[in-house]
């Protein structure tokens, strides 16, 4: 079995980069990841398939535990407008948060592993739906990992303030929790002329986002930290009518769980006071799925983070948490494990249509995650 090169590698990245999928409909991306996965020797190996997901397991020769690697392999709904000669051939879909830098390093990785014929066990999980649909509880859930559950997970996200070759972790938090908060006000329309036979449902709305905005500020304990953000603000036909329906969403993002609790709790409150104030109805659905604040366990990073300070190939950085979102948080909050960021050196940051990693920092993750898993695996 020949070994993937950096060439390779980049040639691999590039494939997946033209085809980005939004979760759960990765189909072209499923089999072309089930074809490099083919070109390893299936002797060796043992695969699940769970709708878009693919479980990989390399079988070690005297397996005391098993060590867990996790990627994801969605897309996001974003035009890209890079001018690639390799850009996205599914139009308004993109790899904008560097899955495609992802997968090609699980794979690398992979073959990797294989190779080497290890002793522990190890699980590849390519999971879906990262972006839309909390990829990581929908497969914990369905009990498909049940019987090739890691003792310990380990995942990456690019990050273009890094530069390429450095690594950058923390014990603790690492990426927030998030909850998507979704708001329709329905009242009374009527004309701009006669104001008091109607319930002006875009004063309602604007209310509700003003009163939002003092969770932050009166009810969040400065230390710890939280956002509250209001992306879109629908309401109104035209400039003489008064708007009888509003919608309002936007999201939550905390370094706790409890915190994002508490805030959830605070929009709830403030959702049923604009209700009784206004007269008006609100229907108000709050969602989290599994999008958990990453949690680094102690033990693993501090590990982790001391095998990369003495690894030449590398700098280690240790970083501050991150306001961004990620569904790994679920499955480190059933399984021990650490996430890092891998520094890519793009001068667009992540889901910018504009994004463009650094195709040398692969062979980077490649290398450092393997040379941390054969230390692992000689424990």
């Amino acid at each position: 079995m020949s070994k993937w090169d950096q060439d390779k590698l980049i040639s691999i990245r590039r494939e997946l980069h033209q085809i980005p999928e939004i979760g759960l409909e990765e189909f072209q991306t499923h089999q072309y990841l089930m074809d490099k996965i083919k070109e390893l020797p299936q002797e060796r190996i043992a695969i699940i398939e769970w709708q878009t997901a693919i479980i990989v397991k390399v079988k070690g020769t005297n397996p005391k535990k098993t060590i867990g690697w996790r990627t994801d392999i969605d897309a996001l709904p974003i035009t890209e407008q890079t001018g690639f000669s390799f850009a996205s051939i599914h139009k308004g879909k993109m790899h904008a948060c560097g899955h495609d830098f992802h997968m090609t390093i699980a794979l690398g990785v992979l073959q990797n592993i294989v190779s080497a014929q290890p002793a522990n066990d190890f699980v590849f999980l390519f999971q879906p739906a990262e972006e839309n649909e909390s990829g990581g509880q929908l497969v914990y859930d369905s009990g498909i990992l049940d019987e090739w559950l890691p003792d310990e997970f380990y995942g990456l996200h690019i990050q273009p303030n890094l530069a390429v070759g450095e690594i950058g972790t923390r014990v603790g938090t690492l990426f927030a929790g998030t909850c998507e908060i979704q708001a329709h006000f329905t009242g009374k329309g009527g004309h701009a002329a006669f104001p008091h036979e109607a319930n002006d449902m875009i004063i309602a709305a604007t209310e509700f986002v003003q009163q939002s905005q003092t969770i932050v500020s009166r009810n969040v304990n400065p230390i710890e930290g939280a956002v509250v953000t209001f992306g879109t603000f629908n309401a109104g036909t035209t400039n003489n009518v008064i708007a009888g329906e509003a919608h309002v969403s936007g999201t939550i993002r905390t370094l706790t769980q409890p915190m994002n609790e508490l805030t959830q709790k605070r929009i709830k409150q403030i959702a049923t006071g604009i209700q009784t104030s206004f007269e008006c109805e609100l229907e108000l659905t709050l969602t989290q799925k599994g999008y958990l604040p990453v949690e680094n366990n102690p033990e693993k990073t501090k590990k982790f983070m001391g095998f990369m300070s003495e690894n030449p190939k590398v700098t280690l950085v240790e970083t501050l948490p991150a306001m961004t979102g990620e569904d790994f948080g679920y499955l480190l909050s059933k399984v021990p494990g650490t996430m890092f960021w891998l520094g890519v050196d793009s001068p667009f940051g992540l889901h910018h249509s504009q994004l463009n990693p650094k195709e040398e920092a692969i062979s980077v993750g490649v290398q450092a995650v393997t040379d941390f898993f054969q230390f692992l695996d000689k424990e």
